[in-house]
């Protein structure tokens, strides 16, 4: 299964999995629109529950232009996860040119309530080349 997920991180026991796809059918390139959906799995490798709280994305695209995202939980979610546990989610980044990356990290709780920061990797985003070297849709 973890071959599947091409980017990770490990702190303080957890780890986090990504998976990246562009999407065509989501894409626009002629209206300067390009999309891709991500796949998360965090992985409870520590010895206690823990609790996701935030996030905190940064997006960049290919100009070198940031955007910082920041929220509660995931998709809606804050999941509790005991030792051994996983949580997996899937959600997506539109961007306004064809290539750009991703990296953050999320604020987790322990039992004590105590916060600590759980990096999530860097990762590419990039539309694939076109014969004319152009990036499709």
């Amino acid at each position: 299964m973890k071959e599947l997920f091409q980017h990770a991180a490990i702190t303080d026991g957890v780890t986090v999995r990504v998976a990246v796809n562009f999407l065509p059918e989501q894409s626009h390139p002629e209206a300067g629109k390009w999309f891709w959906v991500y796949h998360i799995r965090i992985e409870n490798g520590s010895h206690e529950t823990i609790q996701l709280r935030t996030r905190h994305w940064r997006i960049t695209d290919a100009r070198g232009m940031v955007n910082h995202v920041d929220g509660e939980g995931v998709v809606g979610e804050q999941p509790r996860l005991a030792p051994g546990e996983s949580h997996d989610y899937v959600s997506g980044c539109p961007l306004t040119t064809p290539h750009g990356s991703m990296e953050g990290f999320y604020t987790f709780a322990r039992a004590d309530g105590s916060p600590f920061e759980v990096r999530i990797p860097f990762f590419p985003l990039a539309a694939p080349e076109t014969a004319d070297g152009r990036s499709s849709a």
